[in-house]
């Protein structure tokens, strides 16, 4: 399917700041099965130069820093991009390090009480597969999906243990329970399209590979209880959301920021 996604970011200050550093997790992959065939970024103030690399987990990496005293940041990014109807992993098996990687604890996801808990509930099954799909159920059993209950601060357990969350926290929660049934598990960051909602209701969508020895990798849609299809948009893959958030970055300054996002996902 061909997509655009059009994200803009919009850091604003209560007061003038002299500097600030920003890192965006924003272009499509291209890559496993996806391909992007158009990419741009532009910043407001203009003028700025933007570099890019592809950091350890594949993800590509634009930063800049402006260095002009300004009060509003907008970044806008443009892409499109075609979603093959299922995921295609260029490299179905893991390497040592991420295996390793992707049966660690992390800030995000402890392995341990609440996690543990619904993990022992489940329980280590046949296959990685069909334990997976245990996890995705026992999680949306556990879990209420409520908009704005929690934050991009907010860990696993946290919002397992408050009993609801968004895409970030279902993906969270299934991470940490597979990882303690000895299954890896990564964060994927992205967008999913619905044609129900207006262009300018979309949001970025967060989802969950994890690692079948016999099948490889396999993507999952905890909150939808559905694998990435064709609607699904992959930008990035990591440990947990502090690999892959869309933008983050630092100011120089005594200022309050505030952030606000559009995100805007049609087809041509």
């Amino acid at each position: 399917m061909w997509l655009n996604v059009e994200h803009v970011t919009r850091f604003s200050y209560d007061a003038p700041i002299s500097e600030a550093y920003t890192e965006c997790r924003l272009k499509p992959a291209h890559r496993d099965g996806q391909r992007c065939s158009s990419f741009t970024l532009a910043t407001e103030p203009r003028g700025v130069s933007v570099s890019e690399y592809v950091d350890r987990f594949g993800t590509t990496v634009h930063h800049f820093d402006v260095l002009e005293r300004h009060q509003q940041l907008t970044v806008s990014v443009r892409s499109e991009v075609w979603t093959p109807e299922a995921f295609e992993p260029d490299a179905p098996q893991a390497t040592m390090l991420e295996r390793w990687d992707a049966l660690q604890p992390t800030r995000y996801v402890p392995l341990d009480n609440a996690i543990a808990d619904l993990a022992a509930s489940v329980g280590r099954q046949s296959s990685a597969r069909e334990t997976a799909g245990s996890i995705m159920t026992a999680v949306r059993s556990a879990m209420t999906y409520k908009s704005g209950s929690t934050n991009v601060h907010t860990t696993a357990a946290e919002a397992l243990n408050d009993g609801q969350g968004v895409c970030q926290d279902f993906a969270h929660v299934m991470i940490g329970v597979s990882r303690v049934l000895g299954i890896p598990a990564r964060y994927v960051s992205g967008y999913l399209f619905d044609p129900k909602r207006k262009g300018d209701e979309s949001e970025s969508h967060a989802w969950v590979d994890i690692l079948d020895d016999d099948l490889g990798w396999l993507s999952l849609d905890p909150t939808h209880a559905a694998p990435q299809g064709n609607r699904h948009v992959r930008v990035g893959a990591g440990r947990d959301y502090g690999d892959v958030p869309p933008s983050r970055g630092i100011y120089n300054g005594s200022a309050t920021e505030e952030l606000e996002v559009s995100v805007r996902i049609s087809t041509p």
